[in-house]
């Protein structure tokens, strides 16, 4: 190449410099330029690395690139962005990361790397994009800031040591000049949302875009009751989109601490903390303690929330309630004669057979054992009678020719206004049932009016 071509120096060097690991995956003209590149690039204080765009594999680094991460030369050369970096996760991340690089002079990435030895090195990263023999590569710079970190700024002690315990604790801070409109995002912030430095334009609308639709009206809501001053302050849970256009659970908090002489907020600042662990585990608790794990169904305890609520709703409206009771007929001879397991499919069978059965508005909740009950707002006795039926029907003949042959019995009952009683209603239905049993099974009975 034009670069070394007058120099002997480096001439001797690219006949004695020993071949890159990865040459066969690189141009030819590449094979030649490395050796003597390396003579020169070994003796920069900055790690460089040459990047496969598509996979983000490091195809060659110079001796910075592999003594900063205590790795060898041939080590560095096994590895990629993705196992280096430590804020970028996955693929999808890498293209938008990487067609972000595409679409700039020099992409520049606060981030952190990786050493062998299981700390983390702060790196400002550099990186340029070229093409070479119709090839594309990313030729990144890599600058260890961990002492420039840790001693950059010019604040007071005690702003400092405040900033420093506020990073610490939280995963962002914002900060918004209410009366102008700029919104300044911490680097940590953007690199939880999977940007860089310089990425995310620092107003108001780069955050609200990227609340998730039903979370936002909620989230406004409270913001402008904090700013109107109806509440303390600003606190909110929701989901936000990163980078990659997924979602991640944040817990969002902050309060205005500077007013005009007119009373007007101008500033509020606040933080923001990455709940996505923590709110996955919540999301499936609640779906534990209100769902049946045999059936999928709502539990007795769900069931009688809804039960209470809609009971509550139908007085205040004057509306019907109706209720059905049902069991499954011999149910007990089902397990004893051929086992619990195939009890449990029977009763995974029935509870979908009846779910479907019923309108969207109806709740199916497993009320124990081979007990299910339906709860019907807004209907009256005759027609939970023929919702019943139905659901009856769809037992039978969805389980039609199961050994053994499985059917249900229903007890039917429903109340009005101001009248109704849950317990009462209940009561009624449960007895409906009984008669059900009693008439021969795999029959519906309606309560008598009260």
């Amino acid at each position: 190449m034009l670069i070394y071509s007058g120099i002997a120096d480096i001439r001797i060097a690219e006949a004695t410099a020993p071949p890159m690991p990865n040459s066969e995956n690189l141009p030819s003209s590449a094979v030649a330029f490395l050796p003597a590149a390396e003579v020169l690039f070994d003796q920069l204080a900055d790690a460089v690395y040459l990047i496969d765009p598509e996979s983000s594999r490091i195809v060659w680094g110079n001796r910075k690139a592999w003594e900063s991460l205590g790795l060898s030369r041939e080590d560095v050369l096994d590895h990629s962005v993705l196992s280096l970096q430590m804020d970028v996760h996955g693929l999808p991340q890498w293209s938008e990361i990487a067609k972000a690089i595409r679409s700039t002079d020099c992409f520049r990435f606060i981030g952190r790397h990786r050493h062998q030895k299981g700390y983390e090195l702060a790196v400002e990263v550099n990186t340029t994009h070229f093409e070479l023999d119709g090839r594309g590569y990313f030729l990144s710079v890599a600058r260890d800031i961990t002492r420039r970190v840790a001693q950059e700024d010019s604040t007071p002690r005690r702003e400092k040591q405040l900033w420093f315990a506020l990073n610490e604790a939280t995963d962002g801070l914002w900060d918004w000049d209410v009366a102008t409109g700029v919104l300044f995002f911490s680097p940590q912030l953007k690199r939880m949302l999977g940007y860089g430095p310089d990425e995310m334009a620092p107003v108001l609308e780069t955050w609200s875009d990227n609340v998730h639709p039903e979370d936002a009206p909620g989230v406004m809501a409270v913001l402008q009751e904090h700013l109107q001053g109806r509440r303390t302050r600003y606190e909110a849970e929701y989901r936000i989109r990163n980078r990659n256009g997924h979602y991640i659970w944040v817990h969002d908090r902050g309060r205005v601490c500077e007013y005009g002489p007119d009373g007007q907020p101008l500033r509020a600042v606040g933080m923001v903390q990455d709940i996505s662990t923590r709110k996955q585990m919540e999301l499936q608790l609640q779906a534990l303690a209100s769902s049946d794990m045999l059936t999928g169904l709502a539990n007795r305890y769900q069931g009688t929330t809804f039960l209470k609520s809609q009971t509550e709703l139908c007085q205040r409206l004057g509306l019907p309630l109706g209720l059905a009771f049902l069991d499954i007929d011999n149910f007990k001879a089902i397990n004893d004669v051929y086992g619990h397991l195939t009890g449990d499919r029977v009763l995974q069978e029935v509870g979908r057979a009846v779910k479907g059965a019923v309108r969207g508005a109806d709740l199916v909740c497993r009320w124990g054992g081979e007990e299910f009950i339906v709860i019907a707002p807004n209907t009256t006795a005759t027609q939970m009678a023929l919702v019943a039926e139905k659901v009856r029907l769809a037992v039978l003949n969805e389980l039609t020719g199961q050994e053994p042959p499985v059917t249900i019995s229903v007890g039917v009952a429903a109340a009005s206004g101001p009248a109704i009683d849950s317990n009462a209603l209940m009561a009624r239905a449960d007895s409906a049932l009984y008669r059900a049993k009693e008439k021969g099974r795999n029959r519906v009975e309606l309560a008598p009016e009260e």
